[in-house]
């Protein structure tokens, strides 16, 4: 019996972890929640699967959701300091990582440092402090588990092999709703249009990250820390189908790739059971629902967001750091309707460009960066 506990439990991929636990009773326990404010949700959680700590945003949040919760075994914490006593739980074996943005940092490191392996759906961990964590990790013998798409079809390319023969890897991308979509129609994007992924089905944060490609961005960065790899060695292909989740290529032409359907309980699953697979119920393959299937490079000039990710990634300490906390505000801001959809990219390039690059080798200088980054943003845009 594996012990989990989940940071993120009301989202996407939190929600999405619970469906394949609840599969497997014989294989996995719930023993940690951590939410923000979904207390409904969270509230059906709790009695579905009998925690013994959960966490909520804030302390308004947590008396509320101890007036709605019969079982008073349950301890009920709120803030950064209750999602990181949820991620170090003496009796945790494995951590799902999957706050959304640069919240998930703090508590994620405070497992690593408890020693509990990680199954990684929080991207910006990485991004913004791969080098602390990575640090962290092998300091304290813990595993890091992919748990996005892209990442975990790596992983499983990898798995086998020598790293010293891999001449490159190849992050698929599905282009997002504006693939083909006239540059000079981009401006008078709605929120609603841009919520609309072709693919798959997702957070809003994560959607807008996905429309602009500052999320596959994002992964670029994290597979230089997941897998060690140089980003002149990391390419990025649009495959709009979503079927080949990304691909390695070794030195003799040989490449291999991972196919599913595209469903983020597939890796979700093998990230729990790593290193055994378990089934996942309602996934069946066939020739029709992979059809043909499409690739082309990525252009920089369509997606300058992966332009920046390369520039962040090349110049490393803190602006990746700073690359994220822009494009945090930068995509709120666009969500609430302030901006255009344009402005996003725009915004975090302007925030980059006036950053002074700092050593990003403690906590405290990530959250510093992180923190001008907001403000800048938010002065640029307000402005």
């Amino acid at each position: 019996m594996k012990n989990i506990s989940i940071l993120g439990s009301t989202g996407s991929i939190g929600t999405q972890t619970l469906d394949v636990i609840s599969e497997h009773p014989e294989l996995f326990r719930v023993v940690g929640l951590s939410a923000r404010q979904n207390l409904n949700l969270l509230k059906e959680q709790i009695e579905k699967f009998r925690p013994e700590v959960v966490s909520v945003a804030d302390e308004r949040l947590a008396g509320e959701l101890s007036s709605m919760i019969n079982d008073h075994n349950i301890e009920i914490l709120y803030g950064t300091k209750g999602a990181s006593t949820v991620a170090s739980l003496g009796k945790t074996d494995l951590v799902v990582s999957a706050m959304v943005g640069a919240s998930g940092l703090e508590p994620t490191l405070s497992a690593v440092r408890a020693g509990k392996d990680i199954a990684l759906a929080n991207k910006e961990t990485l991004v913004i402090a791969g080098e602390l964590i990575t640090s962290e990790a092998q300091k304290n013998g813990v595993r890091l588990l992919p748990v996005d798409s892209e990442h975990s079809a790596l992983f499983q390319a990898l798995e086998g092999n020598n790293k010293k023969y891999v001449k490159r890897i190849i992050l698929t991308a599905s282009g997002g709703p504006f693939l083909d979509y006239p540059s000079d129609k981009l401006d008078d994007v709605t929120v609603e249009v841009a919520l609309d992924h072709p693919t798959w089905k997702m957070g809003r944060k994560i959607t807008i990250d996905s429309a602009t490609l500052m999320n596959k961005g994002f992964e670029v960065i994290e597979a230089k820390w997941f897998f060690g790899i140089d980003s002149e060695d990391i390419h990025v292909w649009i495959h709009p189908q979503s079927i080949v989740h990304s691909m390695v290529e070794f030195i003799d032409g040989a490449i291999i790739s991972q196919m599913s359907k595209p469903d983020m309980r597939i890796p979700i699953a093998y990230a729990l059971s790593y290193p055994q697979r378990i089934s996942v119920n309602g996934i069946n393959s066939s020739p029709e629902g992979f059809g043909n299937l499409n690739f082309r490079e990525a252009d920089f000039d369509q997606f300058p967001a992966l332009s920046l990710a390369f520039e962040a990634l090349g110049q490393g300490g803190t602006l990746a750091a700073v690359m994220n906390g822009a494009n945090e505000i930068a995509v709120e801001e666009f969500l609430s309707g302030n901006i255009k959809f344009t402005d996003i990219v725009s915004t975090v390039e302007k925030v980059m460009n006036s950053h002074t690059i700092q050593p990003a080798d403690s906590l405290q200088s990530v959250l510093d960066s992180d923190a001008w980054a907001r403000q800048r943003a938010l002065s640029l845009i307000r402005n």
